[in-house]
């Protein structure tokens, strides 16, 4: 369905133009964080298109009984496909997220990806790190998730107890350790019987996913799938 553009938008566009976040040029009227040629490069996964057994699901093998995993697009750290991603969690924009969770659920829709997903579960971020931030970016790709699908959002299920350090530069066993008891489940009523999509913004070893949804997985007779922004390459 072509978009609809509105009046004030236009008038918004010609006072305060958005540039792209990745090659910085003015973004067209009807382009939103990414102008058409950068869209058109971002390095896309298609995971979607085979959900159950790609190199992403294969990261929970052994770990998590995962039932379908997708990424819009591989990430690369300083890659220019990474600005999007960096504009979204350190320069204060949680509309990059909505409108990418939208264009990820648009693209991953024909694939029936969401199909029997009974609430959205972004991975909740500890109270230190949302003041800092003023958000949690993996709600804000749920709410753009949700406005796509129809599906409801449930941050009551899962919680984040304490902030640990960062996961970058760690090594997989690392990572592991440093997230290994970071989540309590809140609500086992609210996940029993579901199919549940947890979603974050980036998923790289699945450490964090992994410490996310064991507990829900431990305590809950559930299905849960995998849903991110950017992968990065196995």
């Amino acid at each position: 369905m072509e978009k609809r553009i509105s009046f004030w938008h236009r008038v918004l566009n010609l006072l305060s133009p958005q540039a792209c976040a990745i090659c910085g040029c003015r973004l067209a009227i009807g382009e939103e964080v990414v102008c058409t040629p950068c869209n058109l490069q971002l390095p896309r996964t298609d995971y979607a298109a085979q959900p159950y057994d790609n190199d992403m699901a294969k990261r929970f093998y052994g770990r998590l009984p995962i039932e379908r995993a997708a990424a819009l697009f591989f990430y690369e750290a300083g890659s220019e496909a990474s600005r999007i991603i960096h504009a979204m969690k350190y320069f204060h924009h949680p509309e990059i997220g909505q409108i990418m969770g939208r264009m990820m659920a648009e693209e991953m829709a024909p694939f029936h990806f969401f199909d029997g997903i009974d609430a959205l579960v972004p991975v909740p971020l500890a109270r230190k790190r949302r003041r800092e931030r003023g958000y949690n970016q993996s709600e804000e790709i749920a709410k753009g998730v949700s406005e796509v699908t129809g599906i409801a959002i449930d941050t009551g299920i899962v919680q984040r107890k304490h902030f640990e350090s960062s996961q970058t530069s760690k090594t997989q066993a690392q990572r592991l350790s440093n997230v290994e008891n970071a989540f309590t489940l809140t609500d086992a009523a609210r996940a029993d019987g579901k199919h549940l999509l947890l979603i974050d913004d980036i998923v790289t070893t699945g450490a964090t996913v992994w410490a996310c949804a064991r507990p829900i997985a431990e305590a809950c007779s559930c299905r849960i799938s995998v849903l991110s922004i950017g992968v990065v390459r196995a």
